[in-house]
């Protein structure tokens, strides 16, 4: 990849790497029972098990296992059958027992590749490891109770002991965009393998970046900065665009890169320096002795596997090769499972391309506006299969693309058929000759100029003309009629 020319007037070659914590979709969380929730009051969904009271045992939950080796599985990595869990020793106040069970040195798989698109082609971004995890609580700063002073940061353990897997990769990114584009990737396929909802307003998929630069692409790698907890994609390419910028500046002025860890101030669009970074002897990490060794044998994998389903860049390359569609749509069909899946339902019996112009147009634009997700597809107002009956109106020249979507719009919020609608607002096409030879005869009559300048050799005006009689037609005309009709009114094209 080329450099990157920074404000310093330097050129700089950056290096990046993303550490991922994904939460896992599990019930309950990883060494206790206690109910994974979302918006349960504080503190309310805990046990003495992972508020880490003495004597109390975890016990390892195996559906979040089985997640972890889907994802291992997914993205081709190498899975041991024996791995080790360890504490991770650190204070924070959010991390009730003073430690974290994470993996370290034995983690349960290792490798794989996660592929993405550049302007150059295909890239893969390769991994170190996946590896399984606990999270921690969460620190509420600012909270809004009147009898705690607004210097004072309260704790929820709710969230303490929720299942995580952690995906770090090579640095192998070599830009925001790179990094930006990795990220939505991986996202994607946790959430088409159904291990996580990949939901990072929510924090359940959070990005700490690694970056540094270097004068040449050949050059040893440098000193590099971590940028923690960054909860949108948008923030990722926004902090690692800005840090690389930091440290070209720095390098620039004669100074050095220290190794630290930073924030991203989304206010100020800047990295702030939060603490000096901690190397893995920091954390004192030994193997959990209240957990023997992760033992994988061949029928988990095979249930892990069991529920894998056409992954999105497979998926893409067969919606171009079997249905045809563009490229471009094929990209925006496979965004979310659930809207892939509600392609190829319509597609079933009407046209894929058609299909595919309307779930990427009127579908899509009628899901913005009621608030509907990609990932909520299949709950949209007009299922598939009422989306393939009208297309089917469309393709038989029952009725008109425009008046069509005016049908679309109506089904949203009724469960009339659409031919029921059609026939209540009179918006069967008009396929009557008299009444298009009338429409087109007025139109012409009305535009004299308009008329002249086609006649003298402007026939790009054509495309006007035919754009009046739709409109006098109320949109209601078949197109294929008015295009015969109209040629012939309007006489041949001048030499």
């Amino acid at each position: 990849m080329s450099a990157l020319e920074s404000p310093a007037k330097i050129r700089v070659f950056p290096v990046i790497g993303l550490e991922v914590h994904a939460q896992l979709l599990t019930q309950s969380k990883m060494f206790c029972a206690c109910p994974v929730t979302v918006g349960a009051p504080a503190n309310t969904a805990t046990c003495p098990v992972c508020l880490g009271f003495p004597g109390t045992l975890p016990v390892l939950n195996r559906h979040a296992v089985t997640l972890g080796l889907r994802l291992a599985q997914a993205v081709g990595a190498t899975i041991h059958l024996e791995s080790q869990f360890a504490r991770k020793n650190y204070f924070y106040p959010d991390l009730p027992k003073g430690y974290q069970i994470s993996q370290y040195d034995r983690p349960f798989s290792t490798g794989g590749i996660v592929t993405i698109d550049t302007p150059q082609g295909e890239k893969n971004i390769r991994l170190v490891r996946i590896h399984l995890e606990e999270d921690a609580g969460k620190l509420l700063h600012d909270t809004p109770y009147d009898d705690v002073p607004a210097d004072v940061s309260l704790v929820d353990w709710n969230r303490a002991g929720v299942p995580l897997v952690e995906i770090v990769s090579e640095p192998d990114l070599r830009s925001p965009e790179e990094a930006a584009s990795y990220l939505t990737e991986l996202r994607r396929l946790l959430r088409y393998t159904g291990v996580s909802d990949g939901d990072m307003e929510k924090g359940n998929l959070r990005c700490d970046a690694n970056v540094s630069i270097r004068e040449s692409e050949t050059a040893p790698f440098a000193t590099r900065v971590e940028i923690k907890n960054l909860n949108s994609i948008r923030f990722v390419a926004k902090a690692v665009e800005h840090e690389v910028e930091r440290q070209a500046g720095v390098v620039a002025s004669g100074g050095t890169i220290v190794q630290e860890t930073r924030l991203w101030d989304e206010r100020a669009g800047r990295t702030v320096a939060m603490r000096s970074k901690e190397e893995a002897h920091d954390y004192r990490y030994f193997p959990e002795p209240d957990l023997g060794l992760l033992a994988v044998d061949e029928a988990w994998l095979a249930e892990a596997a069991s529920a894998m389903p056409e992954l999105p860049r497979a998926r893409r390359a067969r919606f171009v090769s079997r249905y045809a569609v563009a490229a471009q749509d094929a990209e925006t069909l496979v965004g979310s499972r659930e809207l892939a899946d509600y392609f190829e339902r319509t597609a079933q019996s009407v046209n894929a391309k058609l299909a595919a112009n309307w779930v990427t147009g009127e579908v899509l634009r009628g899901m913005k506006e009621r608030r509907v997700s990609i990932e909520e597809a299949l709950s949209f107002p007009v299922s598939p299969e009422r989306l393939a009956a009208l297309l089917k109106l469309v393709e038989s020249g029952a009725v008109s693309t425009a008046s069509a979507k005016e049908v679309l719009a109506a089904m949203m919020d009724s469960p009339e058929a659409p031919e029921a609608i059609v026939e209540r607002k009179g918006l069967s096409s008009l396929r009557d000759s008299g009444a298009v030879d009338s429409a087109i005869a007025e139109v012409l009559a009305a535009n004299p100029s308009q008329l002249a300048l086609y006649r003298s050799g402007k026939t790009q005006t054509y495309g006007w003309f035919f754009g009046q009689v739709m409109k006098r037609t109320g949109g209601r005309a078949d197109p294929a009629a008015v295009k015969e009709a109209l040629t012939k009114a309007l006489g041949p094209a001048p030499a």
